[in-house]
């Protein structure tokens, strides 16, 4: 299993901190979820676990798993809609941290993206282009791909943003899929019903840790107040 460490971890662009003095851990087998007012560093914090920004202070520290193996969905896949590629080439890309460029597909990870497609409920639409997904699909078909990367480490970035309550449903059974497979999951989440429901742990976050810790006792009115307020203070003083 994996875990992740921060170690007084400042995070932000262009040297101006986003979050600061980050200390605590992501534990091994759990699902974490990262809540707060908007702009408080969620998005950022998970950046920086998947190793796409360098942290101004401090560090994160992965244990039993290496960074190129991480499993991460952003909010924004960067994935051109329009590109001709069908929903089994789109699956098929978390394929490559395993495969490499050059290596073929063979029977065994055939069988991994038929699983895998299969268990987002979209068998039988291997050969559909992406275009032609609704959006509900097309996050589905994300999904199967971060499944298929088969990761012990995964980073998940409002992963039900926009959908609607079926395809919220169905998502949600493929975390509790992953949790019951003791992989470590670290979500960004807005919906405080979908944390309470998916998540073991919580980290409320402002710009700095306000709780962290089992999700009944993180996640509560007096926590999100003080996050609120944390937000708004420092709104005020840039």
């Amino acid at each position: 299993m994996a875990s992740v460490v921060l170690e007084n971890l400042t995070l932000g662009y262009a040297g101006r901190p986003a979050v600061w003095r980050l200390d605590g851990v992501f534990a091994a087998g759990k699902a974490t979820a990262i809540v707060g007012p908007n702009g408080a560093g969620k998005s950022t914090l998970l950046k920086a676990l998947a190793g796409l920004i360098q942290p101004i202070a401090g560090r994160t520290r992965l244990d039993g798993v290496s960074r190129r193996d991480i499993a991460y969905l952003a909010q924004d896949s960067g994935i051109d809609r329009g590109f001709p590629i069908t929903l089994d080439d789109l699956v098929a890309l978390g394929l490559q941290a395993r495969l490499g460029l050059f290596r073929g597909v063979g029977p065994a990870e055939r069988r991994a993206l038929e699983t895998a497609i299969a268990a987002v409920g979209l068998g039988g639409l291997e050969a559909r282009p992406i275009a032609a997904l609704s959006g509900g699909q097309f996050q589905r078909a994300l999904f199967a791909r971060v499944m298929a990367q088969d990761s012990k480490l995964i980073l998940l970035d409002e992963p039900f943003a926009a959908q609607d309550t079926r395809t919220i449903d169905h998502l949600a059974d493929v975390v509790r899929r992953w949790s019951a497979e003791c992989r470590t999951l670290v979500l960004v989440l807005h919906d405080l019903d979908l944390a309470r429901a998916l998540c073991a742990e919580t980290l409320v976050l402002a710009g700095e840790v306000v709780a962290w810790g089992p999700t009944a006792t993180a996640l509560t009115p007096e926590t999100l107040k003080r996050a609120d307020v944390l937000a708004a203070t420092s709104a005020v003083e840039a």
